[in-house]
């Protein structure tokens, strides 16, 4: 996926989820924040920002704050990639050969998962989650307690059970990661379903991201932990 318009600014603060401060060309701006989890460990005042540049006639903010470095390591933090990425990846046949049939958003018991996929053989379910949460070298889910994510993994297991394919991938939206490991210190039950689902046949992918200021796209096969 590509971005244009990209700048680069100065992260100030950010003074609720939605919306931050930057110093762009000598100004203040306010920036639209397109991740509304912690980021604490990204949001730091004078860390390095690029933001998006959209006519501010049609918004209510000018920026949209797409990534940031943290150290040597840019990190995207927008949201709503891991999909974008995910799905341009998957329709290149890098996923699953054969796919005759993907439609996102498909309703499935008490939950919506992220994609519906079919191939001549296979009916398969796929939730993706982005991950941003990264200690030296290694990538973490959840940065914060998800009992949103707790039910998604559940409802994987239970379509595994009725005959679907289950995949859960984790998009890491960096490069260069040693490994990827459920952060139990945070959610504890996250990590244990999760162990729960790899033990019950729910595939279980983690991916990098290579990442520039004006692109992200898909990488390659990360080592998980449990």
């Amino acid at each position: 996926m590509t971005y244009t318009n990209m700048k680069q600014a100065t992260f100030l603060e950010r003074p609720n989820r939605f919306l931050a401060h930057i110093e762009l060309n000598g100004k203040t701006e306010v920036c639209h924040v397109k991740n509304t989890g912690r980021c604490k460990e990204l949001l730091v005042p004078g860390a390095p920002v690029f933001v998006q540049e959209f006519d501010s006639s049609t918004r209510k903010t000018k920026y949209d704050l797409i990534s940031v470095m943290k150290g040597n390591r840019l990190i995207n933090m927008d949201s709503q990639v891991p999909n974008k990425v995910f799905y341009e990846w998957a329709c290149g046949g890098h996923f699953i050969s054969n796919v005759t049939h993907i439609k996102p958003e498909v309703k499935y018991g008490n939950s919506r998962f992220d994609f519906y996929m079919e191939t001549p053989d296979q009916k398969i379910f796929v939730e993706v989650k982005g991950v941003t949460l990264e200690e030296h070298g290694v990538a973490m889910f959840p940065d914060a307690p998800t009992e949103r994510g707790v039910k998604h993994i559940s409802e994987l297991i239970q379509a595994k059970q009725q005959g679907y394919e289950s995949y859960l991938i984790f998009v890491i939206q960096m490069d260069h990661i040693q490994y990827f490991t459920p952060n139990s210190l945070t959610h504890k039950a996250f990590a244990l379903k999760l162990n729960e689902a790899q033990e019950q046949g729910v595939h279980i992918l983690a991916l990098d991201c290579h990442v520039s200021e004006h692109s992200i796209t898909m990488g390659s096969p990360v080592r998980i932990q449990y």
